[in-house]
């Protein structure tokens, strides 16, 4: 199944979520994100997130418990190839995006590329 590109709070709410150990409750995602969104529109991205299998949940007394359910790399990766794929130039899209990089994550792409093979997750396998 295809994922649709997701939009601002939707992934503003899942890196909280990764940020919070990959589990929270509606109450302490509210808590930690910018802006403070209200409860119930939380709640609503949440449903969505559900719908879309990005997230699990289990009922915690009257309210749920949220989990992560795709590790945070392959979330992030898959948005940033969606992203590629709809540009018009590619290729001036990264290397923007590749000029804006710290030396230290300069020096870790480096190693990526020249790596002989990389599992799934982005790791020498």
């Amino acid at each position: 199944m295809a994922r649709r590109p997701l939009g601002q709070l939707e992934a503003e709410v899942l890196a909280a979520l990764a940020g919070l150990g990959g589990s929270a409750r509606t109450a302490e995602l509210v808590e930690r994100l910018d802006g403070a969104p209200a409860y119930t529109t939380v709640n609503t991205i949440l449903h969505r997130l559900y719908e879309k299998r990005l997230v699990t949940r289990t009922r915690a007394g009257r309210h749920y418990r949220y989990r992560l359910a795709i590790d945070e790399s392959e979330l992030v990766a898959g948005r940033m190839r969606e992203h590629l794929r709809l540009a018009s130039d590619p290729g001036t899209v990264l290397s923007r995006f590749v000029s804006t990089l710290s030396d230290e994550e300069a020096r870790q792409l480096r190693e990526f590329l020249e790596g002989e093979s990389l599992d799934g997750r982005g790791e020498r396998g």
